[in-house]
């Protein structure tokens, strides 16, 4: 979409055509495109609403009721951070006393509303000029305490704002969230290749460090592939899960740091408010860590995964009184020792022990006439699906094996969660 259509989507009459339109239907696309031009509207506008309304039904698992007020791209859609996490970074700049936010790299907009809802000054720039358009639009609206001010967007690049920086009070913050995809050919939903190098970003990685040392507190939302020997001196690295999967690593520096080091930040709830919030740190991780292997109990537990990201697996040890299984597998055994609550993670009863091989595990499923069969995999290099093609599986038994590391060998745990007795 290039900057007319941009505009052409955003005035009046584009924005009242996409609120006319039905519900998107891939099936009836072409037949909807044909009537609106029979009714004289030109082939790029239509085609952009088409976009914005197919794009804005995949966007709702996401992003919720929000995403009908919002204009999208897919590679934006890609990188949107939702609702419920933007509002995380925006709490946690505003406790560290921030007023005002440069937000280098805005994207749609999705942090700067959370910003600007929670009454932050923010100025807003994307290097995209159909990108910066679209923020503006989506930010127009946000709600906001009555003495805060609008958000402002302009186009520009993170270095042509960096020398403003130079000397801001110590209530002024960057927040970054870098482009982590590279530009070139789209696919067929019309997002380009995601890239998991530091070398990759846009504005670059070093520009990022530049920046956020000029203010006085500072984000920077980047891949949860983020490497921990990565993290400079004094920074804190948040690994963000939500219902499960981890959607981010935020860099915090300067008064944004509440635990320098690595942390784990614990989602779990809706698109607009988290049901729950649970944070994991070093702190929480003892010093002596039992040898991998070394806890052959009954109890398999399962962390989330922004936990292992973060390689805070040993706070799950201490709680549980377990041992990982075996080195970076994340899962961690221990004896039964009475109920242990760990909001952040699932326990299983483990029943059954087999070798990781196709003739055993085949052989254990005929056994017991397991036709249905969940396949749980870490640490180990194997193909689930070819494995379960193989397996061959007949009957109406169920059952649910973890494919995984135990000191060093490969093993199939029968397990049932706890909570299913």
């Amino acid at each position: 979409m290039d900057l007319a259509t941009t505009r052409a989507l955003t005035s009046p009459e584009g924005l009242a055509l996409l609120r006319g339109l039905p519900v998107y239907d891939e099936a009836r696309s072409l037949a909807t495109s044909s009537a609106l031009r029979r009714e004289g509207h030109s082939p790029e506008l239509v085609a952009a609403v088409l976009t914005q309304s197919r794009l804005r039904q995949r966007g709702r698992a996401k992003l919720g009721d929000a995403v009908d007020r919002l204009l999208l791209t897919p590679d934006g859609l890609e990188q949107a951070t939702r609702p419920v996490v933007a509002q995380q970074h925006a709490e946690r700049l505003a406790a560290a006393g921030v007023r005002t936010v440069h937000d280098l790299g805005c994207g749609l907009g999705l942090d700067a509303a959370a910003m600007a809802h929670a009454g932050l000054e923010v100025l807003a720039v994307d290097a995209d000029p159909v990108t910066a358009e679209l923020a503006a639009h989506n930010l127009a609206g946000v709600v906001r305490p009555p003495a805060a001010p609008a958000p402002q967007v302009r186009c520009a690049r993170a270095e042509e704002v960096a020398d403003s920086l130079v000397g801001a009070d110590r209530h002024t913050a960057v927040w970054l969230d870098p482009a982590r995809r590279t530009p070139g050919v789209a696919d067929a939903t019309g997002r380009t290749r995601r890239t998991f190098r530091l070398d990759d970003l846009a504005p670059s990685w070093e520009l990022v460090q530049d920046l956020a040392g000029r203010v006085e507190a500072a984000g920077a939302k980047l891949s949860p592939a983020f490497p921990h020997a990565a993290r400079p001196d004094g920074t804190e690295a948040q690994w963000v899960s939500w219902r499960g999967e981890v959607v981010e690593c935020v860099l915090w520096w300067g008064s944004a740091v509440r635990s320098a080091g690595r942390s784990a930040l614990v989602l779990d709830g809706d698109t607009e408010t988290p049901w729950s919030a649970h944070l994991v740190t070093e702190a929480d991780v003892p010093t002596d860590r039992p040898a991998p292997g070394s806890d052959r109990g009954d109890l398999l537990h399962e962390p989330d995964r922004a936990v292992i990201r973060a390689g805070l697996v040993g706070a799950l040890e201490a709680l549980t009184g377990g041992a990982e299984l075996d080195g970076g597998v994340g899962y961690v055994r221990s004896a039964d020792r009475g109920p242990v609550a760990v909001p952040w993670a699932r326990a299983y009863r483990i029943l059954d022990e087999i070798p990781l091989q196709d003739k055993a595990i085949r052989a254990w499923c005929r056994e017991r006439s397991i036709g249905d069969l969940t396949l749980k995999k870490r640490g180990v290099d194997l193909d689930p699906d070819r494995l379960r093609r193989s397996l061959k599986l007949k009957g109406t038994g169920r059952a649910i094996l973890v494919l995984t590391r135990q000191t060093g060998r490969q093993v199939a745990l029968h397990v049932v969660p706890i909570d299913a007795g």
